[in-house]
């Protein structure tokens, strides 16, 4: 689906270590296993490039500056990101395209360990090739069903899951079941987020319908508890077109090793973000996360709590 750019981007913190150089992608279309693949420049400037999937613009990248994001999608992930956690990231990224994401957290935060996952095996070794991704262990790229991925994913594993998976303008709907929901909360640590794009139009009743999966995935009184959210900018909440929707979901600290006292870090003072790097759940209904969103170069709001119950209302869970 085409994911519209930020009119004025973000500039991320880069990396101390330099990135790998860029390779030089090929003019036109370039076959592909599920159809063609195009790097696209951007005319206005000349080390800035969009990756074309079968027509549809699926990533922006700055190939000096691994930080940098332009999707608002992105920027309102990151945002979500950086106020509920600190440290190097354990991600987990479903649909790779060209990595823009995950090259920018590499960048931000030094010590991470990411996994890209997309279906087609020829598009992950191309994107390795042009872009000049980090190597692994910081980034590893591997071609399989995004599904299947999480599903096999050790339990507990990760900081971060993304689910970013198109075909045209729809994610499959294999990936929007409960089951789906399920496995990417159980392959999250303890108050582990899970990040959604949802690309829908008015009057947002696939967006509502997820959010109802998402609640019955991540258990009881979950938006009550500020581990549920709706990200978008005010246009799109209001149904005036269509766009994309951010959604994030924490899981649960819910067992006593995960409220073991030996390993919680101490409690954030008052007027710190919510910290998601240890046993107590990210609070996703935070002050700080919402100055965030609304600095953004697109403002963006967060529905959260008893706003967020209404919105969803009877909608069925997938």
């Amino acid at each position: 689906m085409a994911r519209r750019r930020a009119r004025s981007a973000k500039r991320s913190l880069s990396s101390a270590e330099p990135p790998t150089p860029a390779g030089t992608p090929p003019v036109g279309p370039v076959p592909i296993d599920t159809g063609t693949v195009e790097v696209v420049p951007d005319p206005d400037h000349s080390r800035r490039v969009t990756l074309q999937v079968n027509g549809v613009p699926s990533s922006y990248l700055d190939l000096d500056d691994p930080g940098f994001l332009a999707f608002e999608y992105m920027q309102q992930m990151d945002a979500v990101v950086a106020a509920t956690t600190t440290g190097p990231l354990r991600a987990l990224h479903l649909g790779a395209a060209g990595c823009a994401l995950a090259r920018s957290w590499d960048a931000q935060r030094p010590g991470s360990r990411q996994l890209a996952v997309d279906v087609d095996a020829r598009l992950v070794t191309l994107v390795r090739e042009w872009f000049g991704l980090p190597r692994a262990p910081r980034l590893r790229l591997r071609a399989d069903d995004a599904a299947r991925a999480v599903a096999t994913a050790a339990p507990a594993s990760y900081d971060v899951v993304v689910r970013d998976v198109f075909a045209g303008d729809t994610t499959p709907t294999h990936l929007i079941t409960g089951q789906a929901a399920a496995h990417a909360a159980a392959a999250l640590r303890p108050g582990g987020l899970y990040l959604v794009n949802c690309a829908d139009r008015p009057p947002l009743e696939h967006a509502r319908r997820e959010l109802a999966t998402l609640a019955a995935a991540f258990g009881p009184d979950v938006a009550g508890s500020g581990r549920l959210a709706l990200i978008a900018e005010p246009g799109i909440l209001k149904g005036r077109r269509y766009g994309n929707l951010v959604l994030a979901a924490v899981r649960a600290v819910t067992d006593e090793a995960d409220r073991d006292d030996s390993t919680r870090p101490p409690s954030p003072a008052a007027g710190e973000p919510p910290r998601g790097d240890g046993p107590q759940a990210p609070d996703l209904r935070s002050a700080a996360l919402a100055r965030a969103l609304r600095a953004l170069p697109v403002p963006a709001q967060p529905v959260t709590g008893a706003e967020l119950t209404r919105f969803i209302g009877t909608a069925r869970p997938y």
